[in-house]
């Protein structure tokens, strides 16, 4: 008579094994033990209590509103700096290049001659010289207006708390880049300009008058005190301006001081999101309005070249000198086109001011002029302007 075989877990063992486990449909989220000893059953497997059960696994369920996606606050940021600094980078390169194409006049071939003979050292040097003033306000814009509204996101209504692309900028840029813009604002504005520093750097910082002094009458006093030095100091630009009549100038030096006193601190709520739209579209606009005339300044420097044999005549040819070799200069004529002068045709050159370097008031700041900035100034200073030449004034 044959008899079932035992498992053993080998030579000498003193009782049964668990039988094998039966096939756990997968619905089954536990199974069972029990103490006591072990045995078989019709619908089930006892499992032995010593041994562990693996956890069902619970469902996790994102708190998340339908058909919204919520963005981690550490992606937003990285997502803003990112834009950031794409547009830092990316908008001074578009406009070099743009520069090339509007000098060269449209045409293909004289812009590919302009991009073999005009370096990228040349062609950096000249962006910075000419945009550096549209570079630098807009980033005092986008800081100052960023700084304010980022203190008043706060009063948003609730479920529109989304902060602005201005005051994302303004949060995840460094304090020293900030600095260094307005750094490079103060030594690029036009003079006359200057006193829109004082606001947006209030805003930017937010540096609210309390701050000057805990108490109300010595911080009046510190507040008249400044004021009265700002006004020592453009005194006699004041009245010269009064004199002739020149209300922007007055306008721009008198106004921006009063309302830096009032310009710190957070907005009302429901002029938030529509401040944010408006700047926003308002600033797109401005770029694009002043980036025309950066555009069209030319790289090359301007130039009269008088050309013509030793004994013959002569005719003075306007235009910017691309470049010279040992056969012909290469001019890019002021009025279009690309001329090539045989060298030993070229008796004299001149180098002449652009109609936008003349002066339009006649109104200075202690020795400079309104219209230049302390770059500038300082320049006029060690090698002041010399005469215009007369081959300038009269166009070929």
């Amino acid at each position: 008579m044959s008899t079932a075989p035992t498992a053993t877990g080998g030579a000498g063992a003193d009782g049964p094994v668990p039988p094998p486990r039966a096939s756990v449909p997968h619905d089954t989220a536990t199974v069972p033990a029990v103490d006591g000893p072990l045995h078989s059953g019709t619908d089930a497997t006892v499992w032995p209590a010593d041994v562990p059960v693996a956890a069902p696994a619970e469902p996790v369920v994102a708190d998340v509103e339908p058909g919204r996606v919520r963005w981690d606050p550490a992606e937003r940021r990285a997502r803003a700096s990112q834009s950031f600094w794409t547009a830092l980078v990316g908008v001074p390169a578009i406009f070099s290049v743009l520069r090339l194409g509007v000098e060269a006049g449209g045409e293909l071939q004289t812009t590919l001659l302009l991009v073999a003979n005009v370096g990228p050292v040349n062609l950096l040097a000249g962006f910075l010289t000419t945009a550096a003033r549209l570079l630098s306000t807009a980033l005092v814009a986008v800081f100052a207006l960023g700084a304010v509204l980022a203190v008043s996101v706060d009063r948003l209504p609730p479920g529109t708390r989304r902060r602005p692309l201005f005051a994302r900028w303004a949060d995840i840029t460094p304090a020293w880049v900030v600095l260094a813009s307005f750094l490079l604002a103060l030594i690029t504005w036009p003079l006359l300009y200057l006193p829109l520093l004082l606001p947006a750097f209030v805003a930017a910082f937010q540096l609210r008058p309390a701050r000057l002094h805990e108490r109300v009458v010595p911080r009046l006093l510190l507040i008249v005190v400044l004021l009265a030095a700002y006004g020592w100091l453009l005194l006699p630009t004041l009245r010269d301006a009064a004199e002739q009549g020149e209300l922007l100038v007055l306008a721009l030096l008198v106004v921006p001081p009063l309302s830096a006193l009032f310009i710190a601190g957070p907005l009302p709520g429901v002029v938030i999101r529509p401040l944010a739209s408006v700047t926003e579209v308002a600033m797109l606009a401005t770029l694009v309005w002043a980036a025309v005339p950066v555009i069209s300044t030319p790289v090359l420097p301007l130039t009269v070249t008088t050309v013509g044999t030793e004994n013959g005549p002569a005719e003075d040819v306007r235009g910017h000198v691309i470049t010279t070799d040992d056969v012909n200069m290469v001019i890019l004529q002021e009025r279009g086109g690309v001329r090539y002068v045989p060298v030993e045709l070229v008796r004299a050159q001149v180098l002449c001011p652009s109609e936008e370097e003349l002066p339009r008031r006649q109104l200075r700041v202690h020795d400079f002029h309104v219209e230049d900035s302390l770059l500038e100034g300082m320049g006029r200073r060690v090698r002041p302007l010399h005469r215009i030449d007369a081959a300038c004034r009269t166009p070929a």
